[in-house]
């Protein structure tokens, strides 16, 4: 165990070092990319989000949506399943826990 523990030591500073070399340009991107998904929707962007809204229930009233193309249900389900999922993690991070959930 003692052996174990001092090549450990010996070899930390070398991954820890490999291990911020190797986030680093990774991190940068992630940076990038938060800064203009992750943000808020501008006063200016919300007509045309209730707009787009206003879009989906109508094309459900009318039965618009069986013309769409496979790729465009495709990414409509993939869009919906990842807003429920979002919504159950809310959950389980507001209740902070898992008990109770059909998981």
């Amino acid at each position: 165990m003692a052996k174990f523990v001092r090549n450990f030591a010996e070899k930390a500073p070398a991954l820890v070092t490999a291990a911020v070399a190797y986030s680093k340009p990774r991190l940068i991107t992630f940076w990038q990319y938060a800064k203009v998904e992750l943000v808020p929707p501008t006063p200016a962007e919300i007509p045309a989000a209730i707009q787009s809204a206003k879009k989906i229930i109508q094309s459900a009233k009318t039965g618009s949506f069986k013309h769409l193309t496979v790729k465009e249900a495709m990414l409509n389900g993939l869009v919906a399943t990842e807003v429920w999922m979002w919504f159950y993690i809310g959950e389980i991070i507001g209740k902070r826990g898992i008990v109770g959930y059909d998981v």
